[in-house]
């Protein structure tokens, strides 16, 4: 388990089912999300999460960032004044924190003001997390470039600490070669409550994604409440054990009487209701059958053998692989889709209509 996941997706449209996959792996507080490459007029659902995204203004679609917030954690956004492509916003799982999302293109020339501008527009504490497309040996880089200084500066000029060490981030598949330029920026109070770890798998981009545990807590997933089964409650059990009488609340104060009533009613419910878990975040995938799982088993496989001896043949059969998986998920996609819209009938409502709309786009 993840309290924060950050992941350059390099597309999310077409990602969306490897975020899915992400998140139930995980089940993050946050996502942090890098080259979106939404339009102004994409919008996107993902279930369980609040999206918050900043598009890059350009003639095609690129670039741009995003935060998805679990709807369970208290969370505001941040207003930042800033040309960069960031987002940022407050959430509250163990204690009160900043997550911002940045994507600093590579061939583009970054002014330090405007990093610093960012820093300062952030409450303490917070997490950077991005695509900053920096080199520098402080976090695994073989060499340095311009862009690896320029964060070097800003770690030292704000006091800051990077939880990154030598991991590898990033594929660059014409040279076959790994290299770190996502990285975990954050305030020395919290540094040392966080521990980084990259995922195995790119997930269809060219980024691994990064995974930060909070080690304060296992995680406050496991402390989510129960909820209660209605289809499944006593009533009449109910209806006896939650009597109100005039003596809860006659001679009483209002807080008094408030407790005295809220408590016969818990009591109530707790006696006659069952309870479950929730199923947290989980996100559904109604066309995951066994070709998709044996396909990507043969990705994975193929993915492993190409880490460990990264030749060109490996690569030809790791590519080869994942366009079998692709194909194979997009026909279970197919198959799904038809199969769900043919118990549509001229008697379903509309309620039920959008209903299964919704559960088929994963937003419910």
């Amino acid at each position: 388990m993840a309290s924060l996941v950050s992941w350059n997706c390099r597309g999310l449209k077409t990602k969306i089912s490897d975020l899915k996959d992400i998140i139930n792996t995980y089940r993050p507080a946050c996502i942090a999300l890098q080259e979106t490459h939404f339009k102004t007029t994409d919008n996107i659902k993902v279930k369980h999460y609040s999206v918050l995204n900043k598009n890059y203004d350009s003639d095609r679609a690129s670039g741009g960032v995003a935060l998805l917030i679990a709807k369970d954690i208290p969370s505001a956004p941040l207003q930042l004044n800033t040309s960069l492509q960031a987002i940022a916003a407050r959430i509250h799982t163990i204690s009160l924190i900043t997550i911002c999302s940045l994507y600093l293109p590579p061939n583009q020339q970054i002014n330090q003001i405007l990093l610093n501008e960012l820093v300062y527009q952030l409450p303490d504490p917070f997490i950077l997390l991005g695509d900053f497309n920096g080199h520098s040996s402080i976090w695994g880089s073989s060499d340095s470039n311009s862009r690896g200084v320029q964060i070097e500066q800003l770690l030292t000029d704000h006091n800051l600490c990077i939880l990154n060490s030598d991991q590898q981030t990033y594929f660059h598949q014409p040279t076959k070669t790994f290299h770190a330029i996502d990285l975990a920026i954050c305030s020395p109070s919290i540094y040392p409550f966080f521990d980084l770890a990259i995922d195995n798998s790119l997930h269809n981009s060219d980024h691994f994604p990064l995974t930060l545990s909070d080690n304060r807590n296992n995680h406050f997933d496991s402390n989510r409440p129960e909820r209660y089964v209605f289809a499944a409650a006593n009533w009449t059990k109910f209806a006896r054990l939650a009597a109100i009488t005039t003596h809860m609340v006659e001679n009483s104060s209002i807080d008094e009487a408030v407790y005295a009533v809220t408590r016969v009613m818990n009591d109530a419910a707790n006696s006659a209701i069952p309870k479950a878990h929730n199923s947290g975040r989980k996100q559904n995938k109604p066309w995951w059958n066994q070709d998709c799982r044996l396909a990507l088993n043969r990705q994975d496989k193929a993915w492993s053998i190409f880490r460990r001896y990264p030749t060109t043949p490996n690569l030809i059969a790791f590519k080869m692989a994942r366009a079998e998986f692709r194909r194979i998920r997009r026909r279970s996609e197919r198959a799904s889709w038809i199969n769900y819209i043919s118990t549509i009938t001229y008697s379903t409502s509309s309620y039920k209509l959008w209903q299964k709309v919704k559960k088929a786009s994963g937003a419910s």
